[in-house]
């Protein structure tokens, strides 16, 4: 499993959402891979992939070389114009979005 490096990624996690015989069970059989703390760049490929999504993708397709072609035209663009990504989401504004699914003890 990989997951973006937060604090509040952790085997903690489980046993707050399962009963411990689960959670254990769970934990046993997860390898979690933590990415990179300097930068998301799992998140960053989902931000990528839906604005693929939103500026590629609202067409429809005769088959699949088309869609292959349309995407390649457009990474060539993006990679062009050099865009990048701004990230700004820290592990505090993290605490704040996800405080639900993770609550402090």
């Amino acid at each position: 499993m990989v997951l973006d490096n937060l604090n509040t990624h952790t085997i903690a996690s489980l046993y707050e959402a399962f009963d411990p015989a689960m959670a254990r069970r769970l934990a046993e059989k997860l390898e979690i891979h933590y990415t990179p703390k300097h930068g998301s760049w799992l998140n960053m490929a989902e931000i990528e992939l839906s604005v693929l999504s939103r500026q590629c993708m609202n067409d429809y397709f005769e088959n699949a070389d088309q869609l292959a072609q349309r995407i390649e035209a457009w990474e060539r663009k993006r990679n062009d114009e050099q865009t990048s990504i701004d990230w700004r989401f820290t592990t505090a504004d993290a605490r704040i979005k996800l405080r639900k699914l993770y609550p402090s003890i």
